[in-house]
């Protein structure tokens, strides 16, 4: 942008030169001119009332010498006598003579001034000044100079000024690009002060108060959050207490389990809303609780301003396989197949345990959800050199429309939330999320996360896999 406007300043401020200096020089030279012809006539008028009164040579010699410039001046007696070196043409003599006219004009070399003087007896001299070029451009090339000059200075000024005004453009708009990156990154802590022109403060001022109140709706929305997870505690006493009456039957025990986990899940949400506010995605960058600061949320490979040592880590096998043993007793329950394999070689992803755990359980969720009971799903685990591949796939109708089911509230009956976790938590590790058709005829989800940056060297043995667990359907 500063090389835009002072580009701007050079030329208007050279178009406005030019316009100015080219019929200015123009002008110079023509007065020079019209001096330096002027003058040679003066001097032949002023040596007329001499030649009126005696046409004696060395009088007029000694008239003519008194004379400013006199070493042209040359005068045509009537006898055909000429004192000096004449550079007039003949035929100029000759039209001024006889036909007694002034004459002035232009001739090689120089300009011609002829001054016929009528003597006693109808005689005819003629007075003659030679101007030649150098006299006529006298000055002229050092008033070009002066000139060209000043207009260099103009130019050069008009340019640092256009330079110094974009320069404090740039600055503000610089901050103010760098302010908005760092909220999107996160750091809703970000201000910027407004400085330079009125619009790029008011703009600065309008940044502030988006964040200021882009800090308030997340709060408010937060508050929202628990407030909705803390009235679903009064349901969960109403489960506690039928748990209870349920004592000494085979289901009261994993009823009892499943209340605490459950309510273990809601404590966490609270908890999570509770705290300030998270400024990444699956829980990343989450304002610290002691000192306030906000983290940038990074993705798998890249380390954030606190150190790579702060990076959640998880290990992908682990975690699928508890939540899938906990799925797997509902699924025993509805007559569902379900398979797991898993492999030998690491699986760490930048990702806390409860963001997988979130993963695994929203995208069985939604087999349980959206298929019938006794529909068959399989979960599998593959490690790559650079990434591990979360593959959960069914038997059941599929899913329609993949693109779609990525939004959220998109699909028909359903509202996109459990795709859409899957989706976000991708991304936070730099991989991504892919839906297909499955060989069973139903839906095939991968969710692919980067390696942690420690296993982006490393290559697990080819064929080291384990079939973790396999529950068929009840007969």
């Amino acid at each position: 942008m500063r090389r835009s406007l002072a580009g701007v300043a050079l030329a208007v401020t050279s178009m406005v030169a030019l316009s100015f200096l080219i019929p200015l020089g123009a002008l110079v030279m023509s007065l020079v001119k019209e001096q330096s012809v002027t003058a040679a006539e003066q001097r032949a008028a002023a040596l007329a009332p001499v030649l009126t009164l005696t046409t004696d040579p060395s009088a007029l010699r000694e008239s003519a010498a008194g004379l400013d410039e006199a070493e042209h001046l040359v005068i045509h007696l009537p006898d055909a006598q000429s004192l000096g070196d004449s550079q007039a043409p003949v035929k100029l003599l000759e039209r001024a003579q006889q036909g007694r006219e002034s004459i002035s004009q232009k001739t090689p070399g120089g300009w011609i001034c002829l001054q016929p003087v009528v003597l006693p007896g109808d005689r005819v001299a003629v007075i003659e000044n030679f101007v030649p070029d150098e006299e006529l451009t006298r000055g002229v090339k050092a008033s070009w100079a002066v000139m060209l000059l000043l207009a260099i200075g103009l130019v050069g000024g008009s340019v640092l000024v256009a330079d110094r005004l974009g320069a404090k453009v740039v600055r503000s708009s610089k901050k103010l690009a760098q302010a908005s990156h760092t909220l999107g990154q996160g750091n809703l802590d970000t201000r910027v002060e407004p400085m330079g022109p009125k619009e790029l403060r008011d703009a600065g001022v309008a940044f502030n108060a988006m964040a200021h109140r882009m800090t308030e709706l997340l709060a408010i929305e937060r508050e929202l959050v628990a407030d909705l997870s803390h009235r679903l505690r009064t349901p969960l006493t109403a489960l506690h207490l039928a748990s209870e009456r349920m004592a000494g039957t085979p289901e009261s025990a994993r009823v009892e389990a499943a209340v605490h986990a459950l309510e273990s899940e809601l404590q966490a949400i609270i908890a999570a809303a509770r705290t300030p506010l998270a400024v990444g995605p699956m829980g990343h960058g989450m304002r610290s609780a002691e000192t306030g600061s906000i983290p940038q949320a990074t993705a798998a490979g890249s380390t954030g301003p606190t150190g790579p040592s702060e990076c959640p880590r998880s290990e992908v096998a682990d975690v699928v396989r508890r939540r899938t043993a906990f799925w797997a007793v509902l699924a025993e329950q509805q007559d569902r197949a379900c398979s797991l394999d898993l492999p030998q070689e690491p699986t760490a992803v930048s990702l806390s345990d409860d963001d997988i755990a979130a993963v695994v359980d929203a995208l069985i969720g939604n087999v349980f959800s959206h298929t019938p009971p006794g529909t068959a799903f399989a979960v599998r685990v593959a490690r790559t050199a650079q990434a591990v591949e979360l593959v959960v796939e069914d038997s059941g109708p599929g899913i329609p429309e993949p693109d779609r089911a990525l939004s959220r509230g998109s699909s028909t009956g359903s509202s996109g939330l459990g795709l859409d976790i899957a989706r976000r938590a991708a991304a936070v590790t730099g991989g991504s999320m892919r839906i297909a058709h499955a060989p069973r005829g139903g839906a095939h989800i991968t969710v692919v996360f980067a390696l942690a940056p420690s296993l982006r060297s490393e290559r697990g043995p080819r064929g080291s896999r384990r079939r973790a667990g396999w529950w068929p359907r009840k007969r």
